[in-house]
């Protein structure tokens, strides 16, 4: 019997003094993590999370009822005809949005700056104003002021009607010129992300499909037409299906570019071609050329600020070959009862947004 309670007494006290030994372990191992190679002991903290948003809308929020604040993606959808507004931190800040604000100089767009943060407030807001809101922090050193492309935040706004479907647009007949080198963009945007979209030929009436290689939808650009060719000139319109309801957008004309991108292609002639005192003279400067790219001419003559001459400037469009379209900008100076003075070398000066070219044809007596 003593044996047995002896026995006992001798497990019982393996046991306690196992178990004192396993929390010392774990004492120990919970304070080697607080105390750093030289021997101090450290009060542990925890771990701070880094901002998991994207990069670049971290500053860009719009204000909701109550003092609420909502961080803005990539892209948002908002209920038109309630105010929005947005704030961007910053103590210069600078902002885009949709162009035709601009152009109409809309009162229900402004914009106020205050000590730590910019604001924008668009008023009933509508299915027009959908599009890219951004803001950016400007930087400057002294007089010189830039934009920080590293602080800049932009996020696309649905203002999402149920009856306009498509950006309505100020135009109903939309020209989309087609290159070979670029990609060209049809743009039927839409106010629902949701909305299922379609291009359409109307004569012969063809759907053509988006097939994620050579024709591409982008609900905030419209069709993108990435290797435009001949066959696709022509009158295409898009059409919208959101919740059983579909909707046709404006119409757009697709034609073939023939002339490519870059500065001007000039031709400089006079007539007649040769001319003597007392006789009329005109001298015409040609540029053939993309057909939306503006033209803008310089002349220099032989008679500059000492006699008067007339300058008239004009544009249109012609079909060149099969179904090329060409754009041929003009600028003619007339100088008449030909003068001594008016005999040199007359210089065209021509400048587009690729470059410019320079020309000049000598005019000498008969």
């Amino acid at each position: 019997m003593k044996s047995w309670v002896l026995l006992c007494l001798a497990l019982l006290w393996l046991e306690l003094h196992s178990g004192e030994c396993q929390q010392a372990k774990k004492r120990k191992e919970a304070g080697d993590n607080r105390i750093r190679p030289g021997g101090k002991r450290v009060k542990s903290r925890p771990t701070k999370v880094k901002d998991g948003g994207p990069k670049g809308q971290s500053l860009l929020t719009q204000v909701l009822d109550k003092g609420r604040f909502l961080r803005l993606g990539q892209t948002a959808t908002l209920t038109p005809g309630r105010n929005m507004e947005l704030r961007c931190k910053g103590s210069n800040i600078g902002w885009s949005y949709p162009a035709y604000l601009d152009t109409f100089n809309d009162s229900r767009l402004s914009i106020k700056q205050s000590d730590k943060y910019s604001q924008l407030i668009l008023t009933s807001p509508s299915a027009a104003d959908t599009g890219a809101y951004s803001c950016w922090v400007i930087m400057c050193d002294g007089t010189e002021c830039e934009k920080d492309h590293d602080r800049s935040y932009v996020s696309y706004i649905y203002f999402t009607d149920k009856e306009n479907l498509f950006v309505p647009s100020a135009i109903h007949f939309e020209i989309v010129y087609l290159r070979p080198d670029v990609p060209a963009v049809v743009p039927c945007r839409v106010t629902d992300p949701q909305a299922k979209v379609t291009l359409h030929r109307e004569v012969p009436p063809e759907e053509i499909p988006a097939n994620e290689t050579l024709v591409t939808y982008d609900p905030t650009r419209g069709f993108v037409l990435q290797k435009p060719n001949l066959e696709l000139r022509g009158v295409f319109y898009c059409k919208a299906v959101a919740k059983g309801t579909p909707q046709i957008s404006t119409k757009y004309q697709l034609l073939y570019v023939e002339v490519p991108s870059g500065p001007p292609f000039v031709s400089l002639q006079s007539s007649p071609e040769s001319v003597r005192g007392g006789d009329n003279m005109n001298v015409t400067c040609t540029v053939l050329g993309e057909p939306e790219v503006d033209v803008s001419f310089v002349w220099s003559y032989p008679g500059q600020d000492l006699r008067p001459v007339h300058i008239l400037t004009s544009w249109r469009l012609v079909n060149r070959g099969m179904g090329h379209t060409t754009r041929v900008s003009q600028s003619v100076m007339t100088v008449e009862d030909m003068e001594t003075i008016d005999f040199g070398n007359y210089v065209c000066k021509t400048k587009n947004r690729q470059g410019e070219t320079i020309v000049t044809v000598n005019i000498i007596s008969k």
